[in-house]
């Protein structure tokens, strides 16, 4: 069921609710406390775009291989969007892009019992029908700049629902393999060298390889070396909106 709000601090709080269940969309048209990851904030016109949350119980899958079920997030949203003309790009390790600009963030939540996933909110923030952005943000885009038209924000979110239950259903099936090569096939600057930020603030240039099942994304490194780096390890160095 989709459960509709015209305001709420963050909808993955609201989703970790107990009345939720498996299946539950939590959708506000405004968040006062949007979160995304590394701790930001996810900011989003009133009434313009998709922030919603839904509440999953993929109790087949083990906390082990909790990344697979971030790489099936982020491959319904390249699905949603090639439906409605869209091309884009898995950013390590689940936002959107078309370009080098950013259409889309996740963030998951997971609650875990015996070693196995318990219970799942995933956060989509979506850019929709925005066309004005706050100039601090570096690099947003949305569904209608992209395209020039706007978008049934109701059809795109069960766009979204129908792939993520298709995805999440293959995953469940056994085709985690499949999965992993599809998300890899999609990885956003694969095989390019382009700058990247380490933990300890040096920035090196690097060919983006591949992800491990573990999510640890992995660098082939300037003296051919090649390093697999978890999430807050390695950043990507991505030029403002303009630069090059």
């Amino acid at each position: 069921m989709i459960y509709r709000f015209d305001t709420l601090g963050s909808t993955n709080d609201e989703a970790r609710g107990a009345r939720y269940r498996a299946g539950d969309v939590v959708w506000a048209e405004e968040q006062s406390a949007g979160r995304g990851q590394r701790g930001h904030l996810w900011s989003a016109a009133r009434g313009e775009n998709l922030t919603f949350s839904v509440v999953l119980e993929p109790r087949f899958l083990a906390a082990a291989e909790q990344f697979l079920l971030s790489e099936a997030v982020a491959l319904a949203l390249v699905g949603t969007a090639a439906d409605c003309g869209i091309a884009t790009r898995i950013k390590w390790t689940n936002d959107l892009y078309a370009g080098d600009r950013k259409l889309a963030g996740v963030l998951i939540e997971h609650d875990l019992s015996g070693g196995m996933l318990a219970r799942t909110v995933v956060g989509v923030g979506l850019n929709v029908n925005q066309t004005r952005f706050d100039p601090a943000l570096p690099n947003p885009v949305s569904m209608a700049q992209l395209t020039g038209r706007r978008f049934d924000r109701r059809e795109v979110l069960e766009r979204f629902l129908d792939r993520l239950g298709e995805e999440v259903g293959r995953l469940g099936r056994g085709g985690g393999e499949e999965l992993q090569r599809d998300y890899g096939a999609h990885l956003y600057r694969l095989g390019e060298r382009r700058p990247y930020r380490f933990a300890d603030g040096t920035v090196l240039e690097a060919v983006l390889e591949g992800v491990r099942p573990s999510g640890a994304l992995v660098l082939r490194l300037p003296d051919g070396t090649r390093g697999e780096y978890l999430f807050r390890e390695a950043e990507f160095v991505i030029p403002r909106a303009g630069e090059r």
